[in-house]
């Protein structure tokens, strides 16, 4: 019988961004960003927070992929994990192109 290899267990990897010049992972600076909206409000009522979301985030993660992927529209869409019909009417409705 053949033995099994061993393997190391995966390790959790987190998207991070350098701040002040240290590593600082994406869902921390998402909190904080969060927090601070919700502080800003001064006791209004939050509306449509998971589109507004979105749309901050969608539309650079778009332009960084597309960059990334030399505007290859088919590559970025696997990058991202959607498909490329999908990706091509986020970018409309972005108004996002390459010229």
């Amino acid at each position: 019988m053949a033995q099994r290899r061993k393997t190391r267990p995966r390790r959790e990897w987190a998207p991070t961004a350098t701040v002040a010049g240290r590593s600082v992972p994406l869902r921390t600076l998402t909190e904080q960003a969060l927090d601070s909206y919700f502080t800003t409000l001064n006791g209004h009522a939050p509306g449509h927070l998971y589109q507004l979301v979105l749309r901050e985030v969608e539309e650079p993660l778009f332009r960084a992929v597309l960059d990334y992927a030399a505007w290859n529209q088919s590559r970025a869409a696997d990058i991202l994990g959607i498909n490329r019909g999908t990706l091509r009417k986020k970018l409309k409705d972005y108004g996002i192109s390459a010229e």
